[in-house]
C-alpha cells in the first residue's frame, strides 16, 4: 500500500488518541491495506466498541495482550508489574518480526506510549520495531506522556489537548462516545 511507511505517535492528555489511530485504521484498510491493531493494557474483558467494530472490519486485525492489567489496582501489584513488563517486551518481539515480514502495511502500537512513560515497555523494544520494520510499514503509536526519546524517533507527533471536557461537569465516560 506504502511506499515509505512513518512512525506517528498520538499522544497528550486529552481525548482522542485511539479513536485517531481507529479512524487511520479504517481508512487505510478502506484503501485496500491491511491493519493490525495491538492493544497494550486493554484486556478482553473492557467492553470497547472500537475493538467489536475493527473486528468485524476486512483489513483489520485486533491483538490484545494476553496479560490482565487493571489500572486501578495493578501498579501497586509488583507481581502484576512484573509479569505485565515480560508480556509487554515479549510482544514487541513478535511485533518487530512481523514489522520485519511487512504482514500489515499499518502497525498500531494502542497504549504504548503510555505503557514506556510508566516504566512497564522499555524503549530499546520499541525502537527494535521501528528499526526493523519493512520501510513500507507505517507505525502508530498512542498514549498518554510520549517521552523526549520516543518523540525523536517520530515522524508524526500530536498532541491532543483538553480544552474543554464533560469530565469536568461530572459527565462519566458513555458507551459509544468515550469506550
Amino acid at each position: 500500500m506504502l511506499d515509505r511507511g512513518l512512525v506517528q505517535i498520538y499522544t497528550g492528555c486529552g481525548k482522542g488518541k485511539t479513536t485517531a489511530a481507529f479512524g487511520l485504521a479504517l481508512r487505510a484498510a478502506g484503501h485496500g491495506g491491511k491493519v493490525l491493531v495491538y492493544q497494550f493494557l486493554k484486556p478482553a474483558s473492557l467492553d470497547l466498541g472500537e475493538r467489536k467494530a475493527a473486528g468485524g472490519i476486512d483489513g483489520i486485525t485486533v491483538e490484545l495482550l494476553p496479560e490482565s492489567w487493571d489500572m486501578r489496582t495493578s501498579f501497586d501489584d509488583k507481581e502484576a508489574v512484573a509479569k505485565v513488563q515480560s508480556a509487554i517486551s515479549s510482544a514487541l518481539g513478535e511485533l518487530a518480526k512481523t514489522a520485519s515480514q511487512k504482514t500489515y502495511d499499518v502497525i498500531i502500537l494502542d497504549e504504548i506510549v503510555f505503557c514506556l512513560n510508566k516504566g512497564l515497555a522499555r524503549l530499546e523494544d520499541i525502537t527494535k520495531v521501528i528499526d526493523e520494520r519493512n520501510p513500507s510499514v507505517e507505525i502508530v503509536m498512542t498514549g498518554r506522556e510520549a517521552t523526549e526519546e520516543l518523540i525523536a524517533l517520530a515522524d508524526l507527533v500530536t498532541e491532543m489537548k483538553p480544552i474543554k471536557h464533560p469530565f469536568d461537569k461530572g459527565i462519566k465516560a458513555r458507551k459509544g462516545i468515550e469506550f
